[in-house]
């Protein structure tokens, strides 16, 4: 069952704008049982993958920063740059997976009805140096 809402949708989308506009290139959005996005570069050539993370806090109050290792490791599969944005409340945090530290727990959300992913292996990341950050 999906969860996701206009409102996700819509700052997933603010997310990944605002991450090209500082990178460059397109974006192309992938199905729903597939990571977020497929980013291009100026050329048109598959430059990367990306996954957008909804935090809603401000940029400040964010850490640690969490994820499924779930969609972690499907983002990794692609193999070519795998990215990972949080969409914050004021900004964006991004970086390269590769580049990422963090501790590994059992942890999510309240269980939904019908829902089978609130609780899982989550992975946890304090702030880091390979931590970009870009404001609205």
């Amino acid at each position: 069952m999906r969860f996701e809402t206009e409102e996700d949708r819509a700052r997933e989308l603010k997310a990944i704008s605002k991450y090209i506009s500082v990178v460059g290139g397109s974006y192309e959005k992938l199905g729903d049982n597939d990571i977020d996005f497929r980013v291009y570069d100026k050329q048109g050539k598959i430059s990367g993958y990306v996954e957008v993370k909804g935090c809603l806090k401000q940029i400040k109050d964010s850490y640690p920063l969490k994820v499924s290792a779930r969609k972690i490791v499907k983002l990794s599969d692609k193999r070519l740059k795998p990215v990972i944005i949080w969409a914050c409340l004021d900004g964006i945090i991004y970086t390269e997976v590769k580049k990422l530290n963090g501790r590994v727990r059992w942890g999510g959300r309240e269980q939904r009805a019908k829902s089978s992913h609130d609780q899982e292996v989550m992975l946890y990341f304090e702030k880091q140096p390979c931590m970009k950050y870009i404001r609205y």
